[in-house]
């Protein structure tokens, strides 16, 4: 006769109400570790996600009622003070920049531990970075346009929670929505027939990018058999800095070039089909029929 393990035994002799409770224990512990390691399902949506609060700190930069600073080191230029920006831009510190990654990416953001708080939340964009001092040390921080700052405060106490410098805020991370704004492709001006780099405006949805493809109409390659043959295939571009894209195609471009996004949150996939057109310039800027919501 075969001899039941002392610890089977046991285990067999514990009340079921306790093997239950025990098991139920170990199934809660493992979802917790994935929330607690920001696990989330492929192609999370941002605009459908409940709102999660956290602590930062917060300062101010720039005119009282200004944008910061002009374009700041995402390169968005003079568009941050002009709509659907309208000013309500911000520098972000390090722990949330991830090298420039995170341009364009919309947080809400609001006070209560000032008089002058309204304690609403207020919708700012990452068009700029702060490197260094509170920036650096805080766990979060926001360096807000003045017009950003202000919009945390009671109606015509705005000056009054300016004056107060550093706060500690409230932040979480919301969809972008630019009210059926289509995306933007403002082209370097260092770009040519052979290298081209551009800003991307107005992403709805995730609002940072995780990557960027370009397409070719087609160019003529030969193959094995020395024949001429059209090919258009997706090309991986690079982020130059903040906001930018480039590449260097080591040949004549072959226009009009289609753009292909992926977002950085939810790994969502875009085209803007031949959004640069045949003949395009460096400075202009070019609109897309689509966007991500």
């Amino acid at each position: 006769m075969a001899t039941r393990h002392p610890m089977l035994s046991s285990v067999s002799n514990l009340p079921h109400f306790f093997l239950f409770y025990t098991s139920c224990l170990l199934v809660l512990s493992s979802l917790s570790n994935h929330l607690c390691h920001g696990f989330r399902p492929r192609h999370f949506n941002l605009s459908t996600a409940a709102t999660h609060w956290s602590n930062a700190g917060a300062t101010w930069y720039g005119a009282p009622d200004g944008f910061g600073s002009d374009g700041g080191s995402c390169g968005y230029g003079e568009s941050v003070s002009q709509a659907p920006f309208s000013s309500m831009v911000t520098g972000i510190g390090p722990s949330l920049y991830n090298s420039g990654k995170e341009c364009g990416a919309c947080y809400q953001v609001k006070c209560t531990k000032h008089p002058s708080c309204s304690g609403k939340p207020a919708r700012v964009v990452i068009t700029d970075f702060c490197p260094g001092g509170v920036c650096a040390s805080d766990r979060a921080h926001f360096d807000l346009s003045g017009t950003a700052f202000g919009a945390m405060a009671v109606p015509g106490q705005e000056k009054l929670l300016r004056d107060a410098g550093n706060l500690e805020i409230r932040f979480a991370r919301v969809a972008c929505d630019y009210a059926g704004k289509t995306l933007a492709f403002h082209v370097d001006q260092g770009s040519n027939s052979n290298y081209i780099a551009f800003v991307i405006e107005f992403e709805e949805g995730d609002g940072d990018l995780a990557g960027v493809g370009l397409m070719e109409t087609g160019s003529l390659k030969t193959t094995s058999n020395n024949e001429q043959v059209i090919t258009a295939e997706w090309r991986k571009m690079q982020q130059s800095w903040g906001a930018v894209w480039k590449l260097d195609a080591g040949g004549e471009l072959q226009p009009p070039l289609s753009i292909r996004l992926t977002s950085q949150y939810s790994e969502q996939t875009l085209v803007a089909k031949n959004v640069i057109p045949v003949g395009w310039k460096p400075g202009a800027t070019y609109r897309s029929l689509v966007n991500f919501l």
